[in-house]
């Protein structure tokens, strides 16, 4: 019990913390490595929510990207914690008139000229002051309360981004419950009552919507997703019947529309529209490059598919590998699991350790895994151990830091598997043999604080005894070849590991 309770702490003890993260993000942004200092200030404020040094930051980045909603939502939450800070208040300014928040952006650029007369900002102060008296004389302002619920709904996107949906649930009907007609709110709280597995009032909500907002399309969709992952084919064919018949106008209803007929399937009718925004130069986020890509190489269109992608790739280097031809290509391979869904989902919610290791393994290389992820149902991270949590964020692309003794023996524990499947090339059943060994008798030594000092050496020794106990006619040179490690090497660590096979249910 003890040693469990060494190893928990060893493991939870490099987690790296909000300000962990900040800092690295400030040696990043120092060598110009803008992209790490992005993910790094993600990271951050994920940790540290609170810290203004972070939300204004972030906040900073986010701006000079042109995601305006967001800078404002960290903005002015740095603002609410600082609201005295005049750097602060300066970029509350300086985003409000980049979101068209007239009323704001003067206030607060009044308020920073009053604060700091001769501040390095005054000049730009007295210019968003200019473009405010411009700009009013020829556009519509944007009221406060539009304001309000601008900041709820970035609020509540970036909470279910990160898996929070109890916070963004919160977040939500607190914006419903001011604002009886935000229709926009009733739809992601829908959502994020789906994913925690709350179906049946996620669809009362849709209901109320359609009721109140005839023929919200936002809503139309979200059913259709619903009856998708529900499995409810004959609501899902009336939906799609309505779907495929609307003619929607502005770009966020042909955006959603063309991404939810890509989700189910109907891919023609989803690159009409998703094509048609770029087309007219609609330059999208990662999403909108994602679903044109499919939907695209679905309808015979590749090289409009290929230049999605590369554009998705520049946005979220993360999606290398998950390209819808390298996916298609894997479907037609009957012996590689790692496209098999339904045997993942079994694993990720085995009652074994190990099964679930193994899934989080195969989830990573899977084409599936945007799906799995997404349904509210199939991962369940509050019944996972910490070993568990850290080989599920390891499969969603997790970079851990290899700065400590604990962290380094985790990451070579998972590049023992690296190296198996990397040998076999596919998930076929011989490899998932090997790595389902592997899991049983890796997930022991690591509980045992077992180091993993040569992956590729232990990856042969598993290979090896494998193929022993199956009967093949394979010699340790032969194996030991293979893994480009000498014989003796592989018989050390071969005895090694014997130590930890498992020898009753545990």
């Amino acid at each position: 019990m003890e040693n469990k309770e060494h190893q928990k702490e060893k493991i939870v003890s490099f987690l790296p913390t909000g300000d962990y993260y900040y800092e690295k993000a400030i040696k990043a942004l120092e060598k110009e490595q803008i992209d790490k200092a992005y993910k790094y200030l993600k990271r951050a404020e994920e940790l540290s929510p609170d810290d203004v040094r972070v939300l204004t930051q972030y906040g900073l980045l986010e701006i000079e990207a042109q995601n305006y909603e967001h800078a404002y939502e960290l903005i002015h939450t740095a603002y609410s914690l600082e609201p005295s800070n005049s750097e602060i208040v300066f970029l509350l300014a300086d985003v409000s008139g980049c979101l068209g928040l007239m009323r704001d952006a003067k206030k607060y650029a009044e308020q920073y000229l009053a604060q700091e007369p001769d501040g390095i900002y005054a000049l730009d102060a007295y210019e968003i002051l200019d473009f405010v008296e411009y700009e009013e004389n020829i556009a519509e302002d944007v009221d406060e309360q539009d304001a309000e619920k601008l900041i709820g709904q970035e609020k509540a996107r970036r909470f279910m981004e990160q898996g929070d949906f109890q916070k963004a649930i919160e977040v939500l009907e607190q914006l419903i419950e001011k604002f009886p007609d935000a229709w926009p709110a009733y739809n992601n709280l829908s959502l994020a009552y789906f994913y925690i597995g709350e179906a049946e009032q996620a669809h009362a909500l849709l209901k109320h919507v359609l009721r109140e907002n005839h023929g919200n399309l936002h809503a139309l969709c979200n059913l259709a997703v619903f009856a998708y992952y529900e499995r409810q084919e004959e609501e899902l064919k009336g939906l799609m019947a309505l779907l495929k018949k609307i003619q929607p106008y502005e770009w966020e209803n042909r955006y959603k529309l063309g991404a939810t007929l890509a989700l189910i399937g109907e891919y023609e009718t989803a690159y009409k529209w998703l094509r048609s925004m770029h087309k007219r130069g609609y330059e999208g986020d990662p999403g909108f490059y994602y679903w044109l890509a499919q939907s695209a190489y679905f309808s015979k269109q590749e090289d409009i598919a290929k230049a999605a992608w590369q554009a998705l790739l520049a946005l979220d280097p993360s999606k290398e590998g998950l390209e819808p031809w390298h996916t298609q290509s894997l479907a037609t391979e009957e012996h590689s699991l790692e496209k098999n869904r339904e045997l993942i989902i079994e694993k990720i919610n085995s009652s074994y350790t190990s099964d679930r290791l193994f899934g989080f393994f195969m989830l990573k290389h899977s084409p599936h895994k945007q799906e799995i992820v997404a349904h509210p149902k199939w991962i369940d991270i509050e019944q996972y151990n910490e070993v568990e949590k850290l080989c599920l964020a390891y499969a969603l692309g997790h970079e851990f830091q290899m700065e400590t003794a604990s962290e380094k023996s985790f990451v070579r524990f998972l590049q023992v598997a690296e190296k198996l499947f990397a040998v076999y090339g596919d998930l076929s059943f011989t490899a998932a043999s090997a790595l389902q060994l592997w899991f049983s008798i890796g997930e022991i030594a690591l509980r045992a604080n077992y180091a993993f000092k040569n992956p590729v050496a232990i990856a042969a020794a598993i290979d090896y005894m494998l193929q022993s106990a199956l009967g093949e006619n394979i010699t340790k040179k032969q194996c030991a070849e293979n893994y480009c490690v000498g014989v003796a090497t592989l018989t050390k660590y071969m005895n090694e590991l014997l130590t930890f096979v498992p020898t009753e249910a545990e």
